[in-house]
């Protein structure tokens, strides 16, 4: 019973509805389900139906229909389930136990239900003890096989294999052509045309030995997907993991936002109490300045009062001669100036349009490289040697186009005084070059299909179509040797000398000079990059530094580290989708990962990686990096990184 159980829940349970298989059903990957189950999910996929085909919920793999004019219902209706299926369904399926039970053949044609213990492999039939001894006692069965009736192990593996549909014939053939097992009567009518038919004695070995191949792969892949479903699970708790810290890193960000406001406010209250309290302390000096007065009055108010109503001429004189002109020096407080009154004014509609602008911070799915825990992994490498090279190629910048769904690889080749573009049209590999008038040094992409190349030592800068083979398009006649090339806008580009104290121009599209800039320690630049914000990013490997600055020549930042972080040659530069710096060290073989400001975040790439002597760097639209290594583009791929390893 436990293996009954056992074999039940692991391979006769339909993935779909978790259940036991109710009128199991069987796709052409050998894929099972419930025929209701497989008919919903059927409808639900629309592109199949049109296809005329049954998707598999499992693999997507399709299996075409007999009669695709029929409704889906005919569709899934005409699949039958496997003889493996259907053999594990009749033997431990739903109504398997009931028919462990078996009743006499014989004495249930007599009306008795005699159980039966012994089962004929040859009449397929079951006995009690006394209708066995007589089927033995008959000379046509007395030769039959018995097995127990009890032992369903034993009976299937003796039962004869008899045809579907000619019910008394057995099979004991092997159509190869159509890969099914069939009977003579089948061989005759059904398989005339077909070119290789075998015993099933002969094939047997061959199919055991196949299944046993087979089963190998899928215990591969059972392992394989039970250790994606663990790199998954592990994926899942990472992710969840990584949104509660940015959702507290969000509440933090609010929080601080709020402890502003809350400073702005306590600072309002404050200078609200600082002038109420000054009003107030003069109103109330004013109040104590009135009452002494006041007394002072009434004082004088009886003193003169005595002297007018006594009887006395001299006191009242004395008092007279004593206010004198006093008495009518009255002030005049009335006339006094109101205080002043606290008042609080503010523009909601500014206050409101400031707390809409408010920005807490960005929220976005990051990829490749712009994942800073990703993991680089080699995807490919470009060989860019060309049949008419006259020597070693040597690569010193790269970039990557999309013409007409191609990708195609663009390189600079300094030996060969050639512009080179790779692509593969499957199955071959292309590599395309036009030769120039003197050594290119750096590509400045304009477009999907154009480039600019820069040619130091002819003081031109070229415009080329790639199509995806590169065609001259124009020659630019500048009055310097650029050798650094970037590209600013349609109209504008970005280019780099050597000796001068303003080392950037910025050039129109005849070589014209509109404005120079001056890059601070950087005279000699050996790489321009223009961020999406349209900051100059500036390398120089003389003095061993990362310079970026704006359009107008305001520094933004100098990366210079020493000790161990100290470059050593610092060349190509580019840029992730998040902003972060990706920066080419020549010496040290590796590129390293910056933010927007300067700030190290890590060495994406080392010579572990397979990176020597690296020039050009940059990505394409997918998140593939590409890095020339001398004859070789090396692209990267980027993958998640998962704490909980799989071993």
């Amino acid at each position: 019973m436990a293996t009954a159980k056992k074999l039940t829940d692991n391979h006769l349970t339909c993935v779909i509805c978790t259940e036991v298989f109710t009128d199991p059903v069987t796709l052409e990957c050998n894929h099972t389900f419930c025929k209701s189950c497989l008919l919903k999910y059927t409808n639900t996929q629309p592109d199949a139906i049109q296809a005329k085909c049954i998707p598999c919920p499992s693999c997507r793999q399709l299996t075409k229909v007999t009669n695709p004019v029929s409704p889906v219902e005919e569709w899934v209706g005409q699949l039958k389930p496997s003889h493996v299926i259907q053999g594990l369904m009749d033997d431990f399926g739903p109504g398997a136990e009931a028919a462990d039970v078996n009743i006499c053949i014989v004495c249930k044609q007599q009306g008795k239900t005699t159980p039966a213990t012994s089962w004929c492999s040859i009449c397929d039939d079951v006995f009690c003890d006394g209708c066995l001894k007589m089927h033995n006692m008959i000379p046509t069965s007395r030769d039959h096989e018995v097995v127990d009736a009890s032992d369903a192990t034993k009976r299937k593996s003796k039962q004869r294999f008899m045809c579907n549909i000619h019910k008394d014939k057995q099979i004991e053939l092997f159509c190869k052509d159509c890969r099914m097992a069939i009977c003579h009567t089948c061989c005759s009518i059904n398989h005339r045309k077909c070119d290789d038919v075998d015993t099933l004695d002969s094939m047997t070995p061959i199919v055991r030995e196949h299944l046993s191949n087979q089963n190998q792969e899928l215990k591969i892949k059972m392992t394989t997907s039970e250790n994606n479903i663990i790199l998954r699970k592990s994926q899942i708790k990472e992710i969840n993991s990584n949104a509660q810290n940015i959702k507290d890193d969000i509440r933090k960000t609010r929080q601080a936002v709020v402890d502003m406001i809350l400073r702005k406010e306590k600072q309002l209250l404050g200078k609200v109490d600082r002038s109420s309290g000054e009003q107030l302390h003069t109103i109330q000096a004013e109040i104590k300045f009135q009452e002494i007065e006041m007394q002072m009055y009434q004082q004088q108010y009886e003193f003169t009062a005595n002297a007018v109503t006594s009887n006395c001429e001299r006191d009242m004189y004395a008092v007279y001669e004593s206010v004198g002109e006093a008495s009518t020096d009255i002030r005049d407080t009335d006339n006094r100036p109101a205080p002043g009154r606290v008042v609080f004014t503010h523009d909601m509609d500014k206050l409101s349009k400031a707390v809409e602008e408010l920005q807490l911070g960005e929220v976005a799915v990051v990829r490749g490289v712009s994942d800073r825990q990703s993991t680089p992994v080699l995807h490919h490498n470009i060989d860019c040697e060309a049949d008419g090279d006259e020597t070693r190629p040597c690569l010193c910048d790269v970039t990557v186009l999309t013409v007409d769904g191609i990708n195609v690889t663009v390189v600079a080749d300094n030996n060969n005084n050639s512009l080179k573009t790779c692509y593969t049209s499957k199955p071959n590999t292309h590599v395309n070059q036009l030769l120039l008038s003197g050594w290119p040094s750096h590509i400045a992409k304009l477009s999907e299909s154009q480039v600019a190349v820069s040619l130091p030592w002819s003081k031109q800068i070229v415009t080329v179509n790639v199509t995806p083979e590169p065609v001259l398009l124009s020659t630019i006649k500048t009055s310097k040797e650029y050798y650094a090339l970037a590209y600013l806008s349609p109209s504008q580009l970005v280019a780099g000398t050597y000796g001068q104290s303003h080392s950037v121009d910025i050039l129109d599209m005849t070589g014209k000079i509109l404005k120079s800039i001056n890059t601070g320690v950087i005279r000699n630049p050996d790489f321009i990059h223009v961020t999406s914000n349209n900051n100059l990013i500036v390398s120089e490997g003389r003095v061993n530094s990362l310079v970026s600055v704006t359009c107008e020549g305001e520094a933004v930042f100098t990366y210079a580290p020493t000790g161990d972080r100290a470059l050593t040659m610092p060349w190509g530069v580019t840029t992730t989708s998040t902003g972060d710096i990706l920066l080419v060290d020549w010496a040290s073989h590796k590129v390293i990962q910056l933010t927007e400001s300067g700030r190290f975040v890590r060495d994406v790439l080392t010579q572990q990686d397979g990176l020597s002597c690296p020039r050009g760097i940059c990505l394409d639209g997918d998140g593939f990096l590409y890095v020339t290594c001398d004859t070789y583009v090396k692209v990267f791929t980027f993958v998640q990184s998962v704490h909980n390893q799989i071993t």
